[in-house]
């Protein structure tokens, strides 16, 4: 039996850059607060709090006062900063650059055209998305599919956004949409601000999936990425299993199989992924002493 873990999958930049961010500061401090969970990985989660760092949720961060809070990759609406300089925080800003410019082209538009409608195609309720809203006191219109983009009034000028991670297709789904219907004199802009190192990805685990028997795909449940790049090894492969951790792992699932690859979220590392590896050597090893990692 071969086993590969695929190149590709694993921490993105930002998240790279989010936890680098903390470690650094842990090694010299021995603890950091951090505004949400840092990563959308339980197992990475625990890692970090035992190197000292303390997961905080909104509530709780207004109570701090001359503390160190670290912001994660999905980055904060401009309120957040605000209360952290009231209350005399340090923030460590990991905001993805990739969010970072799209908070600041929205906050462009939202200003200098007080008259139009911002759109923003996301999940409702998601870290990055009430960043994105919070550029524009809280105006933006959230959709989350053509669907609900349908009941936008279009007969005003509209700008459309997207979260980083949203799928290409549904984009210009909506795109197609709002440019067909939108009602001069209304106009209808858009910007494509999906991050293509996170896109670039379907096309390249879908094929990863097609190429092995067996796909075990390694995420957090919380993972919206994770969702979406599970649904597309599943568009390739029946034989594919959503799993947090390798004890999660089941014997019977690798029955007549010669192949298995090991992927995951942009919230993954690849850590997780080799000691799921490495359980699934240990569980099929007398079935195949010849495999190979």
């Amino acid at each position: 039996m071969k086993i590969e873990i695929d190149a590709d999958s694993g921490f993105c930049f930002g998240v790279t850059t989010a936890i680098e961010k903390a470690e650094e500061e842990l090694a010299a401090d021995g603890r950091l607060y951090c505004l949400g969970d840092i990563v959308h990985n339980g197992r990475e989660c625990d890692r970090l709090r035992e190197m000292g760092l303390e997961m905080i949720d909104h509530a709780t961060f207004g109570q701090l006062h001359n503390a160190k809070v670290l912001l994660r990759a999905h980055g904060e609406p401009p309120a957040t900063y605000a209360q952290a300089q009231a209350q005399g925080i340090t923030v460590i800003d990991a905001t993805c650059p990739v969010v970072l410019g799209l908070q600041r082209r929205i906050k462009k538009v939202y200003d200098e055209h007080p008259e139009a409608q911002i759109v923003i195609y996301g999940k409702p309720g998601h870290a990055e998305v009430l960043g994105l809203v919070g550029q524009t006191d809280g105006h933006a219109i959230v959709v989350a599919s053509i669907e609900e983009a349908r009941q936008i009034d279009l007969r005003r000028s509209t700008y459309l956004f997207s979260q980083t991670t949203q799928s290409v297709e549904g984009l210009h789904a909506i795109v197609e949409y709002l440019t067909t219907h939108i009602q001069p004199p209304a106009e209808f802009h858009y910007a494509d601000t999906i991050c293509r190192r996170v896109a670039g990805r379907l096309s390249g685990i879908e094929a990863f999936a097609q190429h092995h028997d067996v796909v075990i795909f390694v995420a957090g449940k919380k993972s919206s990425n994770g969702r979406v790049l599970f649904e597309a090894c599943r568009r390739r492969n029946e034989r594919v299993h959503h799993i947090e951790d390798a004890g999660e792992l089941q014997e019977e699932w690798f029955a007549e199989a010669d192949s298995v690859g090991i992927c995951g979220a942009t919230s993954t590392p690849k850590w997780l992924m080799e000691r799921c590896a490495r359980r699934i050597g240990e569980i099929c090893a007398d079935k195949h002493p010849q495999m190979m990692l």
